[in-house]
């Protein structure tokens, strides 16, 4: 029989007060965390859609080398015009054709600034626009 002069042991831990507010802590945080590098991944995308507008401009360039004209549209890049012996693709990849935002290039031939206009139309993937989603042509 326990003594009634005893104390019972308190326990350690962490009161639910204390746990409530590491929780909120780290979402307050978290938040910061994901909205700083929510805008680092779009600036990143669109930098490399710049870069890949660049590439797939060559990679229509050395098509038409081959072939004496640019292509009449960019699936030319991936598949052989029948009876042509002078293809010596693929020049591309199905995936090279479509930007880091998941839209595809466009494209122009005969072009307005040159033999051919290939537009990397940015984060919203249409005409016009600012910021991460202005347009950018391979003229430029």
């Amino acid at each position: 029989m326990p003594s009634p002069h005893r104390r019972p042991t308190r326990q350690s831990g962490f009161t639910l007060l204390e746990m409530l507010a590491v929780i909120v802590l780290l979402g307050v945080i978290a938040t910061i965390v994901v909205r700083q590098v929510g805008g680092n991944v779009d600036k990143g995308k669109y930098g490399a859609g710049k870069a890949q507008l660049a590439s797939l401009s060559m990679k229509i360039e050395s098509y038409a080398l081959d072939m004496g004209a640019p292509p009449a549209n960019l699936d030319q890049l991936l598949h052989a015009p029948e009876g042509n012996a002078q293809w010596m693709g693929p020049y591309a990849k199905a995936s090279d054709l479509r930007d880091p935002f998941g839209h595809a290039f466009g494209y122009r031939f005969p072009g307005e600034h040159g033999s051919f206009d290939l537009i990397f139309y940015g984060q919203d993937g249409a005409p016009g626009g600012e910021g991460f989603s202005a347009d950018v042509g391979n003229w430029e």
